[in-house]
């Protein structure tokens, strides 16, 4: 891909305090004497997001253009708007910028491996926000950096704030991506969630297009080389379940799959970390130092330690740190091919297994269906968990059909012969508000037989709901857990709900009509 000069950039580039890819101690004085910020007790940097305390996905747009207009899978998540109203807004954007004392710009990559990865640049109005953008993606050498030129740039201007009447936005805050001038427009939010996911919706557009599947998902290797791929919505536990200290971590949240093997597309994490402690988590819990970005988290005033338990500001609190902060990771970020690939879903209905092994026909099923109950926090306006279908767990964050990513999945669970499980990290002897979170004790036994191999031949026992080979028993838990009906007070109680959630599956992949028959009929038993 070739750079496009873009006129209205150069404006940004000759302001005269424009600050370029500042180290780490520079950028963190800069945070707090510009009080953006304050320091905690371990040396991260704290800062708050105002009303956006997550994602807004309401507004964003794609501009619809001739690059772009005929691959696009336009709908209510990926929303067009029109060239000449971009421009305006851009322009209005960039002229906001060059009024500001200084400005601070990140150039770098998304994508560890050299041959698929995208030459970025971040130019943001906050430093803190340039610090988060230099933790999650991929700082270049000084050498890479002398020759470095962005093929994608964002402009960051959180305290710019459109008019919707006259801005032809749903609010006053804005995520719009041109693919024609490669450029990702960020307003009226000052969550930097939004920095990361939108260059991940950008590699989601281009990969594809060279045979490379890109993918929600965190990824480890066994100390034998053996890859794991981990599937799942925020909140699910992707983070959680792949910093294993007993396997090197690849990557905790956005990967790719290329005819050579898997890759990460970020240099850093960006965990969730509501109610983390040291002892349930301690690869996450140590990597929160100096350098790391806390978002919305709350402190204790005198001594800045961090209150982890407190959701007074969201549940949706953060950590940003890079890859180097955690001890077993793989350098560079590459590996192999999958061998088992886990789907991880937050089921609030308390009705779906533990852990149940799929078939290809499954897997493709539940691939496309993307279920989980969202959960509080993650986007603006949830309060409670929700049931939610997001095709290819990560139906917000794809421009392309879910199929396209689908189809590819399935060539290469065949063609590399992966095993693949789907995991319920949600609710157990009863729905949200009635049951219990499953332990993460369970959750992490049960993966941990999986990754081994133990469940390939274990003997199982059908959902006869949903359909699902559920194994009858896994070290390290409890048998009567495994089988979510015997881990309710009222079994009645749970047919209803278990048979409720088997029909919001149906009804939702009705949109899937292309799918083959093999793979409608491979959801749940009961129809309704």
């Amino acid at each position: 891909m070739k750079t496009v000069e873009r006129s209205s950039l150069k404006e940004l580039y000759t302001h005269g305090n424009l600050n370029e890819n500042l180290s780490v101690p520079v950028l963190v004085e800069k945070i707090l004497s510009r009080n953006e910020g304050v320091l905690t007790s371990t040396g991260s940097v704290c800062a708050t997001t105002g009303k956006y305390t997550g994602r807004s996905p309401k507004d964003k747009f794609i501009v619809k253009d001739e690059v772009c207009e005929k691959y696009i899978d336009w709908g209510a998540v990926n929303q067009s708007i029109d060239e000449e109203t971009f421009e305006k807004l851009y322009k209005k954007v960039i002229s906001y910028l060059t009024e500001k004392e200084e400005l601070f710009q990140f150039k770098g990559f998304a994508g560890a491996d050299k041959k698929y990865r995208l030459p970025i640049q971040v130019i943001n109005e906050y430093a803190w926000h340039n610090l988060f953008a230099r933790q999650l993606f991929i700082t270049p050498t000084n050498e890479e950096l002398k020759t470095h030129q962005a093929e994608f740039t964002v402009v960051s201007a959180p305290t710019f704030k459109a008019d919707p009447k006259v801005d032809n936005t749903n609010s006053e805050a804005f995520v719009i991506v041109s693919f024609k001038k490669r450029i990702i427009l960020i307003g009226g939010t000052e969550y930097a969630g939004e920095i990361k996911k939108s260059i991940f919706s950008v590699m989601n557009y281009l990969l594809p297009q060279r045979d490379v599947l890109s993918m929600h998902c965190s990824a480890n290797v066994g100390q034998e080389g053996d890859v794991a791929l981990f599937f799942g919505l925020s909140g699910t536990g992707k983070t959680t379940l792949s910093a294993d200290p007993y396997r090197k971590l690849i990557g905790d949240d956005e990967h790719a799959w290329s005819p050579n093997g898997v890759f990460n597309i970020e240099g850093g994490c960006y965990a969730k970390c509501i109610n983390l402690s040291a002892e349930k988590e301690p690869q996450i819990f140590n990597a929160i130092r100096f350098g790391s970005v806390l978002e919305n988290v709350v402190l204790h005033e005198d001594s800045r330690i961090a209150d982890y338990d407190d959701t007074s500001l969201t549940e949706n609190t953060r950590a940003a740190y890079p890859l180097e902060n955690i001890d077993n990771i793989v350098t560079p970020s590459v590996a192999g091919h999958p061998n088992t690939i886990i789907f991880l879903t937050a089921d609030a209905s308390g009705t779906l297994p533990p852990i149940s092994k799929l078939t290809k026909e499954q897997a493709m099923y539940h691939f496309l269906s993307g279920y989980t109950s969202k959960l509080a926090g993650t986007e603006r306006g949830v309060t409670e968990p929700q049931a939610t279908f997001s095709a290819c767990f990560g139906s917000p964050f794809l421009p392309l059909a879910p199929a396209t990513y689908a189809e590819m999945l399935g060539e290469k669970i065949d063609l590399y012969n992966a095993n693949v499980f789907l995991v319920n990290t949600g609710w157990t002897g009863g729905s949200y508000g009635v049951g219990n979170r499953m332990k993460l004790s369970y959750t992490r036994a049960m993966i941990h037989s999986a990754l081994e191999g133990e469940l390939n031949t274990a003997e199982t026992t059908k959902d006869e709901i949903f359909g699902l080979e559920i194994p009858i028993h896994v070290p390290g838990v409890p048998d009567d857990v495994l089988v979510p009906i015997n881990t309710w007070e009222d079994q009645k109680a749970y047919e209803a709900t278990a048979k409720s959630l088997a029909v919001k599956f149906h009804e939702n992949f009705k949109k899937f009509t292309k799918a083959s028959d093999d793979i409608k009929q491979a959801g749940p038993i009961y129809k309704g």
